[in-house]
């Protein structure tokens, strides 16, 4: 059966969700990836990952259903750079919670995000708990595998390649190589950070950053040993993470008596 949500009948959908539905929903981003990507790079890798892994957990027995991606997200930390697409996080919280809130109108009450944008992970995880008080959804969030380069799978980017590097090229490069242009790679990893042994983005202490505070291109990685196998192994650890988590939100209880009304 077709599990794309949004090529259903209203009636068809209503029948076919029942309370051990899990929607998913792809949050990417359009925005700024440097000379070499495409400014969709975030919502494919999202939305080609959770609809592969939404197939393969149906194969396994979990009813799973896919609405369309969010491609317009929380991106202003790359709205120096003409082409970027960004809402506000006001605007993204209400555009989260209207979504919930009509997800709640249906059978269904489990909501998995598939995250490819580092930009959203904040906002997403308090929109879990707004949308579990508010409608009594059970909300679940996880992301796209990207890890830097670590010198063995790739340059080594000293832990910085969160933006537009190895990882993330090789992953386009595999998805959708006719929008890479390797001859514009190029490395932009923040050197003058490597010493820091707290602060980072992904340290015990983080700070608030633009994409160019660090590099005039906007890229934070390493693309230029990228290639399309490293791409096929990191969708595919993606969509197993994903497939996985599939399994385990499908499985997932709360107490019986933990169940509270809605606050509207």
């Amino acid at each position: 059966m077709n599990r794309d949500l949004s090529t259903l009948a209203g009636p068809t959908l209503a029948s076919a969700l029942t309370e051990s539905s899990v929607v998913v929903l792809p949050t990417g981003a359009i925005e700024h990836h440097g000379p070499h990507l495409p400014l969709a790079t975030d919502y494919v890798t999202a939305t080609t990952v959770a609809a592969a892994a939404v197939d393969r957990a149906v194969g396994q027995g979990v009813d799973a259903w896919l609405l369309p991606g969010l491609a317009y997200t929380k991106s202003d930390e790359h709205h120096w750079a003409p082409g970027t697409v960004w809402l506000s996080w006001d605007t993204l919280m209400r555009t989260l919670v209207d979504i919930g809130r009509s997800v709640a109108m249906t059978p269904a009450r489990k909501l998995l995000f598939v995250n490819g944008h580092g930009g959203n992970t904040a906002l997403l995880s308090v929109a879990l708990r707004e949308l579990r008080v508010r409608f009594g959804l059970q909300t679940f969030l996880t992301g796209t595998s990207s890890p830097a380069g670590d010198g063995v799978n790739g340059p080594d980017e000293l832990g910085f390649g969160i933006h537009g590097g190895h990882a993330e090229t090789s992953m386009m490069l595999h998805l959708r190589p006719e929008l890479v242009d390797m001859t514009l790679a190029e490395r932009n990893v923040p050197e003058q950070l490597a010493g820091f042994t707290r602060l980072g983005f992904h340290g015990s202490a983080v700070f608030g950053w633009q994409s160019d505070d660090f590099t005039a291109s906007g890229v934070i990685g390493d693309p230029t040993g990228a290639t399309a196998e490293w791409g096929v192994e990191l969708f595919e650890r993606s969509v197993a993470s994903v497939t996985e988590v599939l399994g385990e939100v499908a499985r997932f209880e709360r107490r019986p008596d933990a169940a509270r009304p809605p606050i509207g």
